[in-house]
């Protein structure tokens, strides 16, 4: 379930909704708090993966000219 809502102080960004989630997944999760690893080593591990692929899909959105047209992906 997404933590972003709308209410919240509007960010700019493009896919600042997903950035936020992948944000505080990484932060959040055992392999960070308990095991005490970078964000980085728990990435290459597979945590967040699923969030991980939403946020590039956003980004890479961007870039897709047929975007004009759809509208980005994400929230």
């Amino acid at each position: 379930m997404p933590k972003y809502y709308e209410e919240k102080e509007e960010d700019n960004r493009a896919c600042s909704g997903i950035r936020e989630d992948f944000k505080s997944c990484l932060l959040q999760h055992d392999c960070v708090l308990k095991e005490g690893k970078s964000p980085s080593e728990c990435l290459k591990e597979g945590h967040c993966k699923a969030l991980q692929v939403s946020f590039f899909e956003c980004k890479r959105s961007m870039l897709d000219t047929r975007s004009r047209f759809r509208g980005r992906k994400g929230y």
